[in-house]
């Protein structure tokens, strides 16, 4: 009997180098998965030491303009590298690139310490779409949890107020917690107008008269409460039209703006003291009123309130500017800087103005950065240090071979990656988006109206 055996094909050579291709692809997004996750480590280091906090807005601005990255992406960044602090065995996956940084910033979404070995599972099990879905369903039974979390705190707000037998007044209550923050903040600044004169006097001695001892915290509430209601009352309730509502009032000698190191008056309204380069910053584009006075500190003369920078102007400088002009920063809402200050005789013109973001004007006045208009037009920023600070930073040496330095930098870390690394274990079966939330969210059980899966 004659026995056929099967026909071996040997595997063509383009087939096999395409192979090895695909495996070198494979192998070295492993490597920079694994160099991500050290870069990760090195943003929520620098982020947590202030690294960026000299003019920058935050490490995401920082990132933007030092290494090039949209700033979205930089603060999703700075975002995924908090998050794996406290998830240690997402952060070694990823360090091993045992999981893409595609899975992991989505993973840390929604991961908890509770929810992390869970999570890691789905990552190694199914591709980047798949832990996309499963995150997206995952968030949607959290918003239900907080939704009908945010409806039971609603439910059950209320205040009793109560009179006692001795006549005082028993209050007590539960607020919802944005309502609960903005009567713990209105309590604060109505604490701060009754007793800042009495932290002034804080080294005096004490008297013997019980009266005159400072009041306790809970007095000082109580007295905050009732200086609330009173205000509250006589303004019939009216919180006042929002020009005046957040209007800051500065009073400053004229000396002071030409000035910082003359003696002079530069105060709030309510007579709290502020530093002169404040005053100066604040004069740079606001409403002013010159106002003479004589040997006696009287009032003689009073001139009309005028803009600093005019309406006609501002446009002019919003459109030729855009957003604020500090390295890194692209704040669209600004105010306009002089650069010669107009106290010292620099003219209110477009040439003479900047726009700057509310953090980098005061920056630039009171941190010690510097901006200057050069015969060029463009404008160029100094640090504190004199050093100059680019609008695009000069690049980062690079080795001939990247590659290669990537590979033998994990290969000292100890790391054994290969082709297969990040390789998913999916098999080509249908994701069941719903039964997988079942099982995976701890709360879906709750949300659903099901016992939990056992």
């Amino acid at each position: 009997m004659q026995i056929d055996s099967p026909t071996l094909v040997a595997t063509h050579h383009a087939v096999a180098e395409l192979d090895r291709l695909g495996d070198e692809i494979a192998e070295l997004s492993a490597h920079l998965d694994a160099a991500t996750a050290r870069l990760l480590e090195l943003i929520r280091q620098f982020d947590a030491r202030g690294g960026w906090n000299n003019g920058f807005q935050s490490c995401g601005h920082w990132l933007s303009w030092r290494v090039g990255l949209d700033l979205g992406a930089a603060r999703e960044r700075v975002r995924v590298a908090h998050a794996l602090e406290t998830l240690p065995r997402l952060a070694e996956a990823l360090a091993r690139g045992e999981l893409s940084y595609a899975k992991v910033r989505a993973l840390t979404r929604v991961a908890t310490p509770a929810t992390e070995a869970r999570l890691l599972a789905v990552g190694r099990a199914g591709t980047a779409a798949h832990v996309e879905r499963i995150v997206r369903g995952w968030r949607r039974v959290d918003r239900l949890a907080e939704a009908r979390e945010a409806a039971r705190q609603y439910a059950g707000r209320g205040l009793h107020v109560v009179q006692d037998e001795d006549g005082t007044v028993v209050i007590r209550g539960r607020l919802t917690p944005e309502v609960g923050a903005l009567l713990v903040r209105a309590l604060d600044a109505a604490r701060e107008t009754l007793y800042q004169r009495l932290r002034r006097a804080e080294n005096v001695p004490s008297a013997a008269d019980p009266a005159m001892q400072a009041p306790t915290r809970a007095q000082q509430q109580a007295d905050a409460l009732a200086l609330l209601a009173e205000t509250a009352l006589h303004h019939e309730l009216d919180p006042g039209a929002p020009g005046e509502r957040y209007q800051v009032v500065v009073h400053v000698d004229a000396a002071v703006l030409d000035d910082p190191a003359q003696l002079g008056q530069t105060a709030l309204e309510g007579g709290i003291r502020v530093s002169a380069e404040m005053s100066r910053r604040l004069a740079c584009d606001a409403s002013r009123v010159v106002m003479r006075h004589d040997q006696d500190g009287q009032v003689v003369e009073v001139g009309a309130r005028t803009r600093t920078i005019p309406p006609a102007l501002r446009r002019a400088l919003h459109h030729r500017d855009k957003s604020c002009r500090f390295p890194g920063c692209g704040g669209r809402v600004g105010q306009g800087h002089h650069v010669r200050h107009w106290a010292n005789g620099g003219p209110t013109t477009l040439t003479n103005l900047v726009l700057l973001c509310r953090r980098h004007h005061r920056a630039v006045h009171e941190e010690g950065y510097q901006v200057a208009r050069g015969p060029d037009g463009i404008f160029r920023f100094m640090r504190p240090d004199g050093r100059a600070l680019p609008d695009v930073p000069p690049p980062a040496a690079v080795p001939d071979d990247p590659v290669e330095t990537l590979r033998a930098t994990n290969e000292a870390r100890h790391l054994r990656i290969h082709a297969r690394t990040g390789c998913s274990g999916w098999l080509g079966e249908r994701l069941d988006v719903g039964w997988a939330i079942d099982v995976l969210h701890p709360r879906a059980a709750a949300i659903i109206g099901r016992q939990p899966t056992a």
